[in-house]
């Protein structure tokens, strides 16, 4: 339902009545995503800080001892989940894998 009432000087103006707008009245889930991934974003940075000392340790060794590398990989992966949760909030990207 729209409505045209004048407002100061005679002009007209177009008001939106409730429904209209194109919105649905809440919140864009989007939004919900996104707080979400930053609260995960600092669970995140605990555990890179933790996970980067044995990652510091393990880096010298993996040289010499081959069956270190996929160990390494996986702990590069994890001190880089503050980067991908953050990447996954600007996107707005549902924590759920959808």
């Amino acid at each position: 339902m729209s409505l045209i009432h004048e407002g100061r000087g005679g002009r007209s103006y177009l008001a939106m009545g409730e429904g209209e707008g194109g919105g649905s009245g809440g919140l864009c889930p989007g939004i919900l995503w996104a707080i979400i991934w930053f609260f995960l974003i600092l669970l995140s940075l605990w555990l890179a800080f933790i996970l980067d000392w044995f990652y510091i340790i393990l880096l010298p060794f993996s040289a010499c001892i081959k069956a270190l590398d996929a160990i390494e990989e996986q702990l590069l992966k994890l001190i880089q989940l503050p980067k991908t949760c953050a990447e996954n909030m600007i996107a707005m990207k549902p924590v759920c894998g959808g």
